[in-house]
């Protein structure tokens, strides 16, 4: 086995690892994205809450998509 092949394997044997634990704990993380939203809205007095609500909707996508266990690995 080469050298390239041995880490191919080992970053896919980490992708693995992390949808396991994204899938085990969605919901926590689905309520921390929430929390940290409703914190910034609550410190700007709401003045970005469009923008916030859109980049706390892109998380929570990525965190389905990682749950789901997709093929590919959600892009940011």
């Amino acid at each position: 086995m080469s050298f390239l092949d041995d880490i191919k394997g080992k970053a896919e044997g980490l992708v693995d690892q992390a949808q396991d634990l994204v899938a085990k704990n969605e919901e926590a993380i689905k309520s921390g994205i929430e929390k940290v939203g409703d914190f910034i809205d609550d410190k700007t007095g709401g003045k970005f809450a469009d923008k916030v609500d859109s980049v706390q909707d892109a998380a929570s996508g990525l965190v389905d998509k990682a749950a789901g266990g997709d093929d590919q690995a959600p892009q940011a």
